[in-house]
């Protein structure tokens, strides 16, 4: 039976004896980001969070970690919060000392950047520290170069997802 290719039930699997190297690639992009969702409704139950708590906590954690710490607007965009939605995420993990607002930036003190706690890294260490060094010793069995070509495909895919995502919240 000859198919055609385009995005038809019947191109979903690999035919049999085509590579599955893309298909294994993909469902485990889809497995990892399954188990990522229950880790996240886990951690959020456990320390009495909401969704958009956690997701702020990752953002706040990924542009310090970037050298880049985020304002309070800046939160506001990504996580596609009201002004006041996004004050009240930020209220509620200040007050359980997960972050801090900084007045740091060099040469504008109205500036008020995002920042971690002591208390929310050891919170967020306690929680996560184990899978952080499963996560190393799966990038320390990889040479320099492998890990150069790991970073643009895993970091391509994260962009794709992240603008599929706006492209669907901004659906009317």
């Amino acid at each position: 039976m000859t198919r055609r290719r385009g995005k038809l039930a019947v191109d979903f699997y690999p035919e049999p004896g085509e590579p599955r190297i893309r298909w294994s690639i993909i469902d485990a992009l889809r497995r990892y980001g399954t188990d990522s969702a229950r880790l996240s409704h886990a951690f959020a139950a456990l320390h009495q969070l909401q969704a958009a708590d956690v997701r702020a906590l990752v953002a706040i954690m990924s542009a310090e970690g970037n050298g880049t710490p985020l304002t309070t607007g800046q939160l506001r965009d990504q996580l596609g919060l009201s002004a006041g939605g996004a004050s009240l995420v930020i209220d509620r993990l200040q007050a359980a000392g997960h972050i801090r607002r900084a007045r740091d930036h060099p040469t504008d003190n109205r500036v008020v950047h995002l920042r971690y706690t002591e208390q929310g890294m050891a919170t967020g260490l306690a929680f996560f520290g184990s899978l952080g060094d499963q996560a190393n010793a799966i990038l320390n069995q990889f040479s320099p170069g492998e890990l150069q070509v790991i970073g643009k495909f895993i970091t391509a895919m994260a962009d794709s997802m992240h603008h599929y995502v706006q492209s669907l919240e901004r659906r009317p």
